[in-house]
């Protein structure tokens, strides 16, 4: 398998390719490169890879200036520190989204999905496995793993599915755990529901819910509904009578 790492930091890249050939040594890393410039020039006049692995931020923009400005038909697994770019990603053949620090195992899972997507489309007698993977991936793949949220001085990654609920207090945006952890976002509610996709439901201006989280629903005055989770939470969420049916239907699995 033939490897581009695009990445602007040498320790990190040179970390990439020592975990890349450690967990399989039949990977050809074919190229470092460190920008955008650099990378828009390789991809011109070099074969495709079969795989790329590609940080977002640059020194010279952003990775995606690549795929806007030459055509690449190689899936991309994007290792950055910031997750707000994951929908953007997944629409420039990306495949994977790992949040660094990366580590062996993430590293790891986002080979073998390759390899089981690749598997997959070859097996089907797909003519172009590469462009399929990232079709495929873009169709059905919609957030990331986990979210960046900020702990006195550290940024924290929490996996989406460890997430009750996301509201709002004082104009800031927080997160509740499971385990009954609360961190604030430096996000809004719209830029969360977006990330967080069909598994969270806006209930009102105030609050984003986990499907997991919810235990029942119950009525409430002036026909709104209740939500009950299965985590207490400090104040009472409710739905209008207007969005209940829509609740309802998304609660259901409809």
């Amino acid at each position: 398998m033939r490897v581009v790492i695009i990445e602007d930091e040498l320790l990190t890249a040179e970390d990439l390719k020592e975990s890349i050939q450690q967990l399989d040594d039949t990977v050809e890393v074919v190229a470092m490169l460190k920008s955008v410039r650099e990378a828009v020039t390789y991809f011109q006049q070099n074969d495709m890879p079969d795989l790329i692995f590609s940080d977002i931020q640059l020194g010279d923009g952003e990775s995606f200036d690549i795929y806007r400005t030459v055509e690449v038909s190689a899936p991309v697994i994007f290792c950055t520190a910031y997750d707000e770019y994951a929908l953007q990603a997944f629409k420039t053949n990306g495949i994977e989204y790992i949040l660094k620090p990366f580590t062996n195992a993430s590293i790891a899972d986002a080979i073998k999905k390759y390899n089981n997507l690749r598997r997959q489309f070859t097996g089907a007698g797909t003519d172009n496995p590469a462009n399929t993977i990232a079709e495929t991936v873009q169709q059905h793949t919609s957030k990331p793993a986990a979210i960046l949220v900020y702990y006195k001085d550290k940024i924290v990654p929490v996996r989406l599915d460890s997430i009750v609920l996301f509201y709002i207090e004082k104009e800031t945006l927080y997160l509740m755990t499971f385990d009954r952890q609360h961190y604030y976002l430096k996000k809004s509610l719209e830029e969360a529901e977006q990330l967080c996709g069909n598994d969270f439901f806006r209930v009102n201006r105030q609050f984003l819910v986990n499907r997991k989280a919810i235990k029942d629903a119950s009525h409430y005055v002036a026909r709104k509904l209740s939500v009950n989770l299965s985590v207490p939470f400090k104040e009472v969420i409710t739905i209008s009578k207007e969005k209940a049916p829509q609740f309802l239907a998304w609660l259901s699995g409809k």
